[in-house]
């Protein structure tokens, strides 16, 4: 049987229970594994059509922003250049 890679699915860590004033208490295997620690600020995002939640920290999420941005120009380029080849494909096209 393949192994499947629970980094491509997910990993459930268990339960929590939403308590009165809207807290959470992540699993503390969930918290010790990804490495939240008291006052990490998480950011908080709906999924799965509003049926449940993504919790990712704050500074994971500027670490990817950081690298994208940091390949914004690399895209950019790459963008440019099929542009300019489609543009060059289509004129071919049109002498025909």
């Amino acid at each position: 049987m393949a192994q499947r890679n629970e980094h491509v699915i997910g990993r459930c860590f268990g339960t929590a229970v939403l308590g009165p004033r809207g807290q959470l208490v992540v699993p503390v295997e969930a918290r010790k594994e990804l490495g939240i620690d008291a006052g990490n600020k998480m950011l908080v995002f709906g999924h799965m059509n509003g049926q449940g939640l993504i919790l990712v920290k704050v500074e994971t999420a500027e670490e990817l922003l950081n690298v994208m941005s940091s390949k914004l120009d690399e895209v950019a380029r790459i963008v440019q250049e099929s542009k300019l080849s489609n543009e060059g494909a289509q004129d071919e096209g049109d002498q025909d």
